[in-house]
């Protein structure tokens, strides 16, 4: 009985779809001149609605049949372009579905065709997910009924229980301060975070976590999916060995940097035997990859990345939906700057360009392929998962970390972790939901706007060089302009190479770098006095600057303040007052580490830092900006299930995106995931580095919600790079589970 009404259920479902189908041809060929329904003599209305049914449901099984095959074909065609050849593709299926209406009643212009095509998705999509939505049994018939049908294709189980998955969301750029107010109830009116609000507390414990120095996605996703940033000083930095500037959001720059993570710890990453990566900067060692950028220069069958887009635009639905989501967003941009800047707002950037079309791509296309990934992957019972969503990060830098617009951003990306909590409770096994984030922001006017001036128009000043006639703009460290550019298939931009007669100046966020190319090795502190007597100072003494980091021959590191403050870091000694103070709890040791990497720059400069405002100056055009010490950007966050060990022991906190790795890979262990294997734990101990790490790769693809699938797990023990940790950061973190009080927290 069940069995037959389900049957009945979904049979009224098709006919509904139908039914509002054939409405919206019959309004479309009434408004439409160049589309009709009916032969040149005219027909009666009963006739025109027959065509009409006809002409509704030869598309829709052309849509069902033909799509997947379509889309597959094009697989290769880059994402922006596939997203544009899905009208294209939709319009002539419908030609086709016209085409097989009898004596020839059905016909339109391909141009009107495709409007017609996307109108008739977009209603027959909307009135299924309606139905299926108020339905809850028929909700759970459909996620069960996809689940099935990837465990068939992949062979399904050996019957045996499964331990729990994990499913880790990184939410970028969300700092701890951000996400804790965000869950909290704002006088008469709900959080902002209304899903996460529910877990604090009850399901979930919020702890915070402190970056390295150099704050931003590149670092800390390295050393949190890989196991090592090390060597990785900022955003973008300048190599003298190859003359090549390093800019984490390249694609070819996370290769390597992927590479040199793997070859110092001795294994791929967290997610190497059973893994998929989503929305990543790296792939963690997955296969199973969807818009992972590390791998987004690979051209044919090797860059698995591009399947998610397969995934997400075979169902033309979901083309239909995204679209508008898309050109959406990009209004709302436009009216958002343009109230920014009607209002006077400040501090303030310009928001023209292509930036409303990047912040759609990060906060739509993105957001949408990533979270119907992670869907599928959830549904086919991936060991592991770790997803990347963008979004806030995207809108903070340029909007403000505390905006009105980053709110409107907070609360759909809460309804993103509701979807895939919902398909969790549908999933072949259990999940635990672990949400974290890679840094925060630190709000404030640029260092051009706030002293009229670049920070390379400094150096160039304090080294008798002559300013440039005309200002560049310096390129925005966000992560989704080169993720844009990778799904456009856009070779990377010229300029990596730089003549050795001149400083280099890069910018990541409020952390500078300068270097000079005609000097091998690391310039002394003393070799640039005698060369630029007045640069160090002019710098220095900057209003708009608050230390630097440079080497002496005699000192070691050395970090220079204002009025002649310096603080010797690798004595103690202190001149003055030290410049780092200001920075708060974790400063020294952080620069410390930073100070011994080989590609540190000959002068590392960091903006100066309010304490009363939380206001640090970005030498790029950001008004939120990280990458650099001072405020939120430090700060991220860990939201973790209360069932898990405590990342920390009582009293101590967690630094550095290594020990974040190293937390997760217990975590992993303590739900018997795979571990790595042994000959790569051994590789690892033996090169002195992180040992004992897993995940995994799968294959699947994914119907219905247009993802693809996969999902990793890692757990093993640390030794190696984490005990080489300089300072207090060796002893900030616990390397074995701490014992459990009781199962009270």
């Amino acid at each position: 009985m069940a069995r037959w009404k389900s049957v009945g259920a979904a049979l009224l479902r098709v006919i509904a779809v139908w039914a509002v189908s054939t409405l919206t041809m019959l309004a479309l060929a009434g408004i439409l001149p160049d589309f009709r329904l009916q032969s040149p003599d005219g027909d009666s209305a009963t006739r025109v609605a027959v065509t009409a049914a006809s002409g509704a449901g030869a598309f829709g099984v052309l849509s069902a049949l033909v799509w997947p095959l379509v889309v597959r074909a094009l697989l290769l065609v880059p994402a922006f372009v596939l997203g544009l050849l899905v009208f294209a593709l939709n319009g002539s299926l419908l030609l086709l579905a016209l085409n097989l209406i009898p004596d020839g009643r059905g016909a339109a212009e391909p141009e009107t065709a495709v409007v017609v095509a996307a109108v008739m998705s977009a209603a027959s999509s909307a009135t299924s997910t309606f139905l299926t939505v108020r339905d809850d049994e028929a909700y759970h018939r459909r996620l069960v009924r996809l689940a099935d049908r990837r465990r068939r294709r992949q062979g399904g189980g050996d019957g045996r229980p499964q331990p729990p998955g994990t499913v880790f969301l990184q939410l970028d750029g969300v700092g701890h301060d951000v996400l804790r107010d965000a869950v909290r109830p704002r006088g008469n009116r709900p959080p902002l975070m209304p899903t996460l609000a529910a877990w604090v507390d009850t399901t979930h414990t919020l702890t915070p976590w402190r970056t390295d120095w150099s704050s931003q996605t590149g670092a800390s996703q390295l050393g949190i999916l890989h196991g090592s940033n090390e060597d990785v000083p900022a955003f973008r930095w300048y190599e003298k060995d190859t003359g090549r500037v390093m800019v984490s959001n390249r694609p070819t720059s996370a290769a390597e940097l992927q590479r040199r993570a793997a070859a110092r710890t001795g294994h791929e990453g967290l997610l190497t035997v059973d893994g998929a990566s989503r929305g990543n900067l790296f792939t963690g060692g997955a296969e199973e990859l969807a818009l992972v950028l590390s791998v987004a220069a690979r051209r044919g069958r090797r860059n698995r990345s591009r399947s998610g887009y397969f995934a997400y635009f075979r169902d033309p639905a979901n083309a239909t939906r995204t679209a508008g989501s898309l050109l959406a967003e990009v209004l709302r941009e436009l009216g958002q700057s343009t109230r920014a800047r009607l209002r006077r707002e400040t501090p303030r950037l310009g928001r023209g360009g292509l930036y409303p079309f990047i912040r759609a791509f990060a906060t739509v296309v993105e957001r949408d392929v990533v979270v119907a990934a992670v869907m599928g992957d959830v549904l086919s019972g991936r060991t592991a998962i770790y997803a990347d969503l963008v979004a806030y990060d995207e809108v903070a830098h340029h909007s403000g970390p505390r905006s009105r617009d980053t709110h409107q951003v907070l609360r759909r990306l809460d309804r993103c972790v509701a979807l895939i909590a919902r398909a969790v409770e549908h999933a072949p096994r259990d999940y635990r939901i672990v949400l974290l984030s890679d840094h925060g922001q630190s709000p404030g006017a640029t260092f051009a706007d706030a002293y009229g001036l670049t920070l390379e128009d400094l150096v160039r000043a304090g080294c008798g060089l002559p300013m440039p006639r005309h200002a560049e703009r310096t390129p925005t460290g966000a992560e989704a302009r080169e993720t844009a550019r990778a799904a456009l298939r856009r070779p990377e931009r010229d300029g990596e190479h730089h003549g050795p007669s001149e400083p280099v100046v890069l910018a990541s966020g409020n952390l500078g770098l300068v270097s000079f190319p005609d000097v091998p090795g690391r310039m002394s502190r003393e070799e640039i006095d005698r060369r630029h007597p007045g640069l160090l100072r002019a710098l220095a003494d900057h209003p708009g600057v608050g230390f630097l980091l440079v080497r002496s021959e005699r000192h070691g590191a050395v970090v220079l303040g204002a009025d002649g403050a310096e603080h010797h870091l690798d004595t103690g000694r202190v001149v003055g007052r030290s410049p780092l103070d200001v920075f708060g709890a974790g400063a020294v040791a952080a620069v410390r580490r930073t100070a011994r990497f080989p590609n540190a720059a000959d002068i590392m400069v960091n903006s100066a830092y309010d304490p009363a405002t939380g206001a640090v100056h970005a030498f790029e055009g950001q008004i939120g900006s990280h990458g650099g010490l001072g405020g939120a950007q430090s700060h991220a966050f860990l939201l973790w299930p209360v069932e898990l060990s405590p990342p920390t022991r009582p009293g101590e906190e967690l630094v550095g995106a290594e020990r974040v790795h190293a937390v997760l890979r217990r975590w992993l262990r303590e739900a018997d995931g795979p571990q790595i294997p042994r000959q790569a734990a051994a590789a690892g101990a033996g090169a002195g580095a992180g040992a004992g790490a897993g995940a995994g790769a799968g294959a699947g693809t994914g119907a219905g919600t247009g993802a693809g699938t996969g999902a990793g797990a890692s757990a093993g023990t640390d030794t190696g790079e984490e005990s080489r940790r300089a300072g207090p950061l060796a002893a900030a973190s616990p390397v074995a589970p701490p014992p459990l009080p009781d199962k009270t927290r």
